[in-house]
């Protein structure tokens, strides 16, 4: 007969080994980065006394390469917060301004899939709201990927637009504003309650492509939790059931996303003099017109080319925010 300490020691074993494991993850890059640092530094001191051209030129390639490595490995430094390895959920909703916000909304959605591609993420739309006359009233991302909430919390807030709207006759200018808001998708693993008393669920034909079936049944699901006010919805799958259980996954990594809220609101109290970057917040400005230009207003970072950044470069925006933010949080 197996003594009962000998499974806590089992356990015990491999708590220990996953541990080491995830060390190493850290200590094994961070020696092969400092080892190549001595032999480049102990080369460079070499050219320095006898030039050899040639070598000078490997010389600075392995440099170069040395140091976007390094930027990788302090990037990665800036991803330590509990939900920055999960997949994310991404909203988007207009502000005031009809068609002209609406369409901003959509811009930003291509923007956001743009970039996902850009890094292997998956991508699935699973709720959008057409505009009457054009864009999106409302929409919601799940960004599948490692590290893609880490990356995308610096996305979360207010976004500005300042262009000649298309949509006005008399060509004037306009600004509109869109919110941007990151869940982490939270799995089983996180216990978060919600009882089916508190749930209010509404079904309606799906609208948007997809045959005569989407039309047809009523597979489309919104569900609204009583006790928060927090509704989503779902109409990506033919099946209500589907439907209903992606919902179900989004309630919750929104009630998710609330808990750690009112946390860090509580923790605002206490360190009031700390600058608040929160969802009301605008963060970054796009202009089109007079001029182009991209600003993000936490960092100051700056871009000229607008339409680089549409089409889905958002890497020195998020690289910035996570490191002056990101080992603060």
């Amino acid at each position: 007969m197996v003594h009962p300490d000998f499974w806590s020691d089992q356990d015990a074993a491999r708590e220990t080994i996953a541990t080491a494991n995830e060390l190493k993850q850290w200590t094994d890059p961070w020696t092969a980065l400092s080892g190549r640092v001595d032999e480049l530094g102990e080369l460079g001191e070499l050219l320095e006394e006898e030039s050899d051209p040639e070598l000078m030129e490997e010389w600075a390639a392995e440099v170069e390469s040395l140091a976007s490595e390094l930027d990788a490995l302090e990037l990665r430094n800036m991803l330590q917060g509990p939900d920055d390895y999960r997949d994310a959920l991404l909203t988007i909703h207009p502000g005031a301004g009809g068609t002209e916000s609406q369409d901003w909304a959509e811009m930003l959605m291509r923007m956001y899939v743009r970039w996902a591609e850009r890094h292997g993420f998956e991508v699935e739309l699973l709720d959008q709201l057409e505009g009457e006359e054009a864009g999106i009233k409302s929409a919601t991302l799940e960004v599948r990927g490692s590290q893609a909430f880490g990356y995308l919390k610096a996305e979360r807030g207010v976004h500005r637009l300042v262009r000649i709207s298309p949509f006005d006759s008399q060509a004037r200018r306009h600004t509109s504003f869109v919110s941007i808001f990151i869940y982490p998708v939270v799995d089983d693993t996180i216990q978060i309650e919600v009882r089916e008393e508190d749930i209010e669920m509404d079904v309606f034909r799906a609208s948007g492509a997809g045959g005569q079936h989407i039309n047809k049944t009523s597979s489309a699901v919104r569900l609204r939790h009583l006790p928060s006010g927090i509704v989503v919805g779902c109409q990506q799958e033919r099946s209500q059931h589907k439907n209903r259980a992606t919902a179900m996954k989004m309630l919750k990594a929104a009630l998710y996303q609330k808990a750690l809220e009112e946390q860090q609101a509580e923790k605002a109290k206490v360190e009031s003099t700390k600058t608040d970057i929160g969802w009301g917040s605008q963060i970054r400005s796009y202009v089109f017109q007079p001029y182009t230009m991209v600003n993000d207003h936490r960092t100051e970072l700056k871009v000229a080319d607008v339409q680089k950044v549409m089409d889905g470069d958002l890497d020195p925006f998020i690289h910035a925010y996570l490191r002056e933010f990101g080992a603060k949080q």
